[in-house]
C-alpha cells in the first residue's frame, strides 16, 4: 500500500513538471512593450497595467534579497505589473557609482537581483537613470564631480549644459544599459522585463524657465540612449508642468502658475520619447487650498499616454 502511494505522489510530481514545462512552452518568451501610435503594446495587443513606485528596490537588494522578493510578490498577488524604481545612487553611502566611471559591484548585483525577481514575479520594471535632486547624489552630485575636476561650474543647472558634466551622464547611461546581469546572464538592454527607461526623476531648470534648456537636453540625451537601445521605451521623468510653448496652459493647469524650467509639450514631442508621464503632488503645491486640490485632481487624466505620431 505504502509503495503504490509513493509511486502514485512520484506520478503526479511528474505530471505536474511536464505541465510547468508545456505552460513555460506555450507562454513563449518575454516580448518587449512597445508604442504604436499612441497604443503601449505588447506582441500587437494593448498592454494595460497597474503600477507602483518602489526607489529603494536596488540598495535594499544589495544586502535583503528576503524583503524585495516579498515586496514583488506581495506586489504581484494584488495584481501590479509595473514598478517603477532607481539604476541610479550617486556619491554619499552605499553607492551604486562613488565616482564618475567607478561602480559598486554589491549594489549593481543588487539590481540585478531586482530585474530578476521582478521578471519571475512578472513585473516590468521602469528604471530611472538620475535624480533631480540631491537624494541619493543627483544633479548636485554629478556638478560637484565636475567641479572637482577643475570645471567652472556656477550652479546645478550646469548638468544641462556642461561638457564633462554631460559625459558623465552618458558614460552611466551605458554602464546600465550594457550592464550584464550576473543572475539571468541578458545585457539589460536585452532584457524585456525592463518596460522603459527613464532619463531622469522630476527633471528642473531655475536658471531657464522657458523649458528650453530641459528640452535641449532631453534631445541629446534620448538620441543618445536611443543610440545604445532601441529595443525598449523612453520617457523623460517629467512632473508635468506647462512651459512656454503653451502660455495659456501655465496658468490654467500648472499649479499656482508654476514654472519650474521643464516645456512638458516641446520635450515630449523628442522623435526618441515614446510616452508621456505626470507626477501629481497637489497636497504640496496647493497647500491649504482644498477645493484647488479637488479641481486640479478631477482635471487630470491619469493613464500612460503614448505619442500620437508613429514611428
Amino acid at each position: 500500500m505504502a509503495s503504490s502511494i509513493v509511486g502514485l505522489h512520484r506520478f503526479l510530481g511528474a505530471l505536474a513538471l511536464l505541465l510547468l514545462a508545456h505552460q513555460a512552452a506555450a507562454a513563449g518568451p518575454l516580448a518587449f512593450v512597445e508604442r504604436s501610435g499612441s497604443k503601449l503594446v505588447v506582441n500587437g495587443s494593448s498592454f494595460l497595467f497597474n503600477g507602483f513606485n518602489a526607489y529603494w528596490l536596488m540598495n535594499v537588494a544589495s544586502y535583503d534579497w528576503a524583503k524585495v522578493s516579498k515586496t514583488l510578490s506581495d506586489a504581484a498577488a494584488a495584481g501590479l505589473t509595473v514598478c517603477r524604481t532607481m539604476a541610479f545612487n550617486d556619491g554619499g553611502k552605499t553607492p551604486l557609482q562613488s565616482s564618475p566611471g567607478v561602480y559598486n559591484e554589491q549594489v549593481f548585483q543588487g539590481l540585478d537581483f531586482v530585474v530578476s525577481e521582478a521578471k519571475n514575479h512578472g513585473i516590468r520594471l521602469i528604471l530611472s537613470l538620475v535624480n533631480n535632486f540631491k537624494d541619493f547624489g543627483g544633479r548636485p552630485q554629478y556638478v560637484q564631480w565636475a567641479r572637482n575636476a577643475g570645471e567652472s561650474i556656477q550652479t546645478d543647472d550646469d548638468f544641462y549644459t556642461n561638457a564633462k558634466v554631460k559625459q558623465y551622464y552618458k558614460n552611466h547611461v551605458q554602464k546600465v544599459l550594457t550592464r550584464v546581469n550576473t543572475i539571468t546572464k541578458i545585457a539589460y538592454k536585452d532584457d524585456p522585463t525592463i518596460m522603459s527607461w527613464e532619463l531622469m526623476n522630476e527633471p528642473r531648470c531655475e536658471e531657464d524657465h522657458s523649458g528650453k534648456t530641459v528640452t535641449a537636453w532631453v534631445k541629446e540625451m534620448a538620441a543618445y540612449t536611443k543610440s545604445i537601445d532601441d529595443k525598449h521605451l523612453l520617457e523623460v521623468g517629467f512632473e508635468g508642468f506647462y512651459g512656454d510653448s503653451t502660455p495659456d496652459k501655465i496658468k490654467l493647469y500648472n499649479p499656482n502658475g508654476y514654472q519650474l524650467g521643464t516645456d512638458f509639450i516641446t520635450s515630449n514631442q523628442v522623435n526618441e520619447i515614446d510616452y508621456t508621464t505626470i507626477h501629481a503632488y497637489p497636497d504640496m503645491w496647493l497647500q491649504g487650498h482644498v477645493e484647488a486640490r479637488k479641481t486640479f485632481l478631477q482635471n487630470v487624466d491619469f493613464r500612460p499616454l503614448g505619442r500620437r505620431s508613429a514611428k
